[in-house]
């Protein structure tokens, strides 16, 4: 057709060579061939590609929901009490009843004939998901996603269009009038039933998103400190604690721009600190400012606040708003006032004086009370935010499981990993705070605890393609608690890695040196600031941050580091030439006796625990009121290849053992009618256990009581939620 030729050459293993030849210009060529418009047809030619379609992928008969392929069955409608709703939207009846078809073994589906029909049944129902053709009579389907994302309640639900127009400018039509995917017909069936899939899952996971937002909000208003978050370079409230509202006489403040909000606060030094956060990323701390606000009646009242600003980063790591930390310490100022007063004008009086010194007493009374109901509430914290958390893992290694591998999912994984590695450090200050942190020292060989360091910091590492060098002196060991002194080490190379060059190197030392045992990790990074060197193991601190290589985190890691080698009888201390020059972190601690002795005590105990891996428990009963938890639990142990029964209380987890016999039990804690250890304990006295059966605590509370209290009610082992799937599996074959 293009005047052209095309010829091969080709030698037995040597390979092939095909030749292509066209003539240059357009004079060869019939003028009629010559820039002749595409019409873009459409590829529905009728009902036979569809029938077609359907003969491959149906059998005969219509087939019973038992016979789809697994594989097709969305994870969200098996992980949840009911199906999702789907309603289809199309003026051809064959089709509608094809769809019908194709989704109903697995959805609640609704029809509707044109796009007036089905706008009134969503805004009626809102379905979880609208499959609607695009021409139709009466309003066709793109008017139909106009009148829907154009209503509160309908505006997010995920829309697929049908077209029977082809080609890239088409569903780029489709795309732009507001439209999550777009399908030519025809197509393929198990295409149609992939992507609704996808977006039924999606649409529950924003929605279960939303719902932990609140919840994080909901915790937040309960805070003894006032927090509000405020968006973007106009400082947008986008929460404001109940307090805060109180203080600012009632106003309304939540979507508006900081000044617009408070305009008293234009003559004032605190939206320049703010946008200064904002802009810089650093933290910025105030002690007792003085603060003109306007209350109820109109009035400028002064008031004097202790503040905390700290920078809130986005998925990209940049400074998107900022969170703060208030106190109204007005009575605590004017009481200090107060008696100084006092001890200035009353200095000959004994009584006056004892007075002041009573009000100062009681001042000192409620900031240690401040203080208890802080670690009180990072308690709760830890314990609230681990619930959810447990099943959103549990979901996420299901999908794995059904051979579900995208980008969206590395990155729910990641942050949903983030999320959970902050609650342990809220945790760890709370527990060390309160002093509740206890060792359980033994002998350690040196290089066995830098190999599971540096394992545990393997995907940041994987992440941004560094490489860790050990250096380890031979034989070296020392007596210590493996997992704290594990914790300390990878904090310090987490610490290296996020302050260092994608494929850089960093080293990670052991050595003996006289009475100490020395552990160094240095790295190549952005150094240290001569004058910040002794700052940055203090609680909350940062190095400060350009906003292009901001490093996140709560700056609690290095605060842990300390205070974990401070417990051992041991220091830390860092080193650094300045900026740009990178960093030396050495931990010392106190150096054991014979290091040949030790390294043969620690032989044994190895061979134990390989030998004790063999048995495996079989019959597992899972319980958790939480319905989310027990059912993807109970659905990867089976995918596992366990049996599995499950119950949302104690007396149907009685009742099930009776029959069921497990082998292992996995209870929660704070169960419904009866909790875990009443449970535990009722489990021991029945004969309804398997012989040699172990109870198990997969619970949100993980503090050093809980699972003193959890040995003593006869658990055999005690897990923290939210667990991964590698390490539970260890525990049952343990």
């Amino acid at each position: 057709m293009h005047g052209g030729a095309v010829s091969v050459t080709s030698r037995l293993g040597e390979g092939s060579t095909f030749k292509v030849t066209l003539p240059l210009g357009k004079e060869h060529l019939p003028a009629e061939r010559i820039n002749t418009p595409v019409s873009q047809a459409s590829t529905a030619t009728g009902a036979q590609p569809f029938v077609e379609e359907a003969l491959r992928w149906l059998p005969d008969a219509p087939p019973p929901a038992a016979s789809i392929d697994e594989a097709l069955v969305p994870s969200a409608a098996r992980a949840t009490p009911g199906p999702a709703r789907i309603l289809i939207a199309d003026d051809n009846a064959d089709m509608r009843d094809y769809l019908s078809r194709l989704l109903r073994p697995q959805y609640a589906v609704s029809t509707a004939p044109d796009g007036a029909s089905a706008l009134r049944a969503a805004l009626e129902s809102p379905p979880d998901l609208v499959l609607t053709d695009a021409m139709m009579p009466v309003l066709d389907g793109f008017g139909l996603l106009r009148a829907l994302r154009a209503d509160p309640r309908t505006e997010a639900i995920p829309v697929i269009v049908l077209s029977a127009r082809a080609g890239d400018e088409a569903r780029v039509d489709g795309l732009a009038a507001g439209a999550d995917d777009y399908l030519v017909k025809p197509f393929a069936a198990k295409e149609l039933v992939a992507r609704v899939r996808v977006h039924v899952e999606n649409r529950r996971l924003r929605q279960a998103a939303e719902a932990e937002r609140n919840r994080l909000r909901s915790l937040l208003s309960q805070l003894p400190a006032i927090v509000n978050f405020l968006r973007g370079p106009d400082l947008v409230f986008d929460f404001a604690h109940p307090k805060a509202i109180e203080a600012l006489g009632g106003r309304d403040v939540v979507g508006k721009p900081l000044l617009e909000a408070v305009p008293e606060y234009r003559d004032q030094e605190f939206p320049a600190l703010l946008r200064r956060v904002l802009e810089t990323g650093e933290r910025i701390d105030g002690r007792e400012k003085l603060a003109y606000l306007v209350d109820g009646s109109g009035r400028r009242q002064p008031s004097y606040w202790d503040f905390i600003y700290l920078p809130v980063r986005g998925a990209n790591d940049q400074v998107e708003g900022v969170m703060t930390f208030d106190r109204e310490v007005t009575e605590v100022v004017h009481a200090r006032q107060a008696a100084e007063e006092h001890v200035q004008r009353l200095a000959e009086t004994n009584l006056q004086l004892a007075a002041a010194n009573r009000e100062a007493e009681a001042a000192r009374t409620e900031a240690d009370a401040a203080s208890r109901a802080k670690d009180e509430f990072l308690a709760m914290l830890g314990h609230e935010l681990r619930n959810p958390l447990a099943p959103i893992l549990t979901a996420l290694h299901l999908l794995r499981l059904n051979g579900h591998v995208t980008r969206e999912l590395d990155i729910i994984e990641r942050q949903v990993g983030h999320v959970v590695r902050l609650v342990d450090d809220l945790l760890d200050v709370s527990r060390i705070t309160q002093g509740k942190i206890e060792l359980r020292k033994q002998r350690l060989q040196a290089d066995a605890l830098l190999a599971r360091s540096v394992e545990m910091v393997a995907p940041l590492l994987e992440q941004r393609r560094q490489k860790v060098v050990t250096e380890v002196q031979p034989g070296l060991s020392l007596t210590a608690d493996e997992d704290r002194l594990a914790q300390v080490l990878s904090n310090l190379v987490t610490n290296a890695a996020k302050y260092s060059e994608p494929e850089s190197v960093i080293t990670l030392a052991a050595s003996r040196e006289g009475a100490l045992v020395r552990f160094r990790v240095r790295d190549q990074g952005s150094g240290i600031a001569p004058e910040m060197l002794p700052r940055i193991f203090d609680l909350f601190w940062q190095h400060q941050q350009s906003l292009d290589r901001s490093k996140g985190g709560l700056g609690l890691g290095l605060a842990i580091v300390q205070s974990l080698v401070a417990l051992h009888g041991g220091k830390v201390y860092a080193t650094s030439e300045g900026i740009g020059s990178g960093s030396e972190f050495v931990v010392e601690l106190p150096a054991d006796g014979d290091d040949d002795a030790l390294a043969a005590d620690a032989a044994p105990q190895l061979g134990v625990a390989r030998a004790t891996a063999l048995a495996v428990a079989e019959r597992i009963l899972v319980v958790d009121d939480n319905i989310d938890a027990a059912d993807s639990l109970g659905y990867t142990l089976r995918k596992l290849g366990y049996a599995v029964e499950i119950a949302y209380d104690g007396p149907s987890a009685l009742a099930l053992a009776r029959s069921f016999k497990p082998s292992a039990c996995l209870l929660d804690i704070g169960l419904p009618v009866m909790n875990g250890y009443e449970l535990a304990g009722r489990l021991r006295e029945s004969a309804d256990l398997a012989a040699g059966a172990r109870i198990i605590a997969l619970t949100g509370y993980g503090q050093e009581a809980d699972r003193a209290r959890s040995a003593d009610a006869g658990f055999s082992a005690h897990l923290v939620k939210p667990v991964t799937v590698d390490a539970l599996t260890s525990v049952l074959r343990s």
